[in-house]
């Protein structure tokens, strides 16, 4: 694979426009927006609403995605009618049936360790646009901040496989040189030290190490 061509890149956390729109002037694929109540990360459906309303204004080929844990459908739809969104990302114990109940692309994010067989729960949710392995944490909701062992990463899935966990601009391209991902998902690893708050120039790094090693 020519990841240099084919990395797709996520900047997930996004709570303002000025991030996003550093991180889609530096080329990144998909922005997340976190609809997680007790996440630091979180962003109100009225602020998200306006921030994809000026992404797509401003930059239509860049994808908007909410993220969820755990959430009712109820408060999925609520989001959907406020927010233009082009695809849902799951990170609790959803399963297939409910992913796809939204006519919308989705991605699962499935917790990653020695124990679980990803082949398998690759298979379970293979309706889904794309699956994120994450480090697989029981209590850590909406993503861990923590490297997995990359010995760990499935071969031969025949699914969009996304990196994510303890990604930063100093080892995303080693990441992809190992795994061989179809794309990278951050969030912690491109902040200013205050969670939600990207850090411009660590977001243009990234982009460019995931895109071009």
């Amino acid at each position: 694979m020519d990841v240099s061509a084919t990395t797709w890149c996520k900047i997930c956390g996004v709570t303002t426009l000025g991030d996003a729109l550093a991180a889609a002037n530096a080329g990144v694929d998909a922005i997340g927006f976190n609809f997680f109540a007790p996440s630091p990360r979180y962003v109100e459906p009225s602020c998200a609403a306006q921030l994809c309303a000026d992404i797509n204004d401003t930059h239509p080929g860049v994808q908007r995605i909410g993220l969820f844990v755990d959430a009712c459908a109820e408060t999925v739809l609520q989001v959907l009618d406020r927010v233009e969104l082009d695809m849902l990302q799951f990170h609790g114990a959803e399963s297939p049936e409910y992913c796809g109940q939204f006519q919308r692309p989705y991605i699962k994010v499935l917790g990653v360790s020695a124990t679980m067989d990803m082949a398998a729960l690759a298979k379970a949710y293979s309706d889904a646009w794309g699956i994120i392995l994450d480090t697989h944490d029981p209590q850590l909701k909406g993503g861990t901040g923590r490297v997995f062992d990359w010995r760990l990463w499935p071969r031969n899935i025949d699914a969009r496989l996304i990196l994510a966990g303890g990604l930063n601009p100093d080892n995303v391209a080693e990441a992809i040189e190992q795994t061989q991902p179809f794309g990278v998902d951050v969030a912690g690893g491109v902040e200013s030290g205050q969670k939600g708050v990207k850090d411009h120039s660590k977001m243009t790094i990234f982009i460019e190490k995931a895109k071009h090693g």
